[in-house]
């Protein structure tokens, strides 16, 4: 079966940033994304879990989106502009993918 190279961005950020996150991807013409929460980790702070958090604030979600490599720099210097001030992270990787006329 054939695949086709396409790059995958994952963004972690808190839950009062994803809207902002998601206005971003749309304003770069990404085709679709994924959000799920994120319900515990650890990073250079530490340990942490979404247990007994009320609300939003100081929960974390992570987007991921699938796009072709051409697009990449529009879609991750934005990203790393609001990223970069917050608490996040952007990841870039290499998947295949069997229909590439969704991305």
């Amino acid at each position: 079966m054939e695949t086709f190279a396409k790059k995958r961005i994952e963004i972690v950020v808190e839950s009062p940033l994803m809207t902002r996150v998601l206005t971003l991807l749309d304003g770069a013409g990404v085709s679709g994304y994924t959000v799920l929460p994120v319900l515990a980790g650890r990073g250079k702070d530490g340990a942490w879990h979404r247990d007994g958090v009320v609300g939003r604030t100081g929960t974390m979600v992570m987007i991921f989106t699938i796009v072709d490599a051409s697009k990449v720099d529009e879609v991750i210097e934005p990203l790393f502009k609001l990223v970069s001030r917050q608490i996040g992270i952007v990841t870039v990787s290499a998947v295949d993918v069997l229909r590439p006329e969704q991305f």
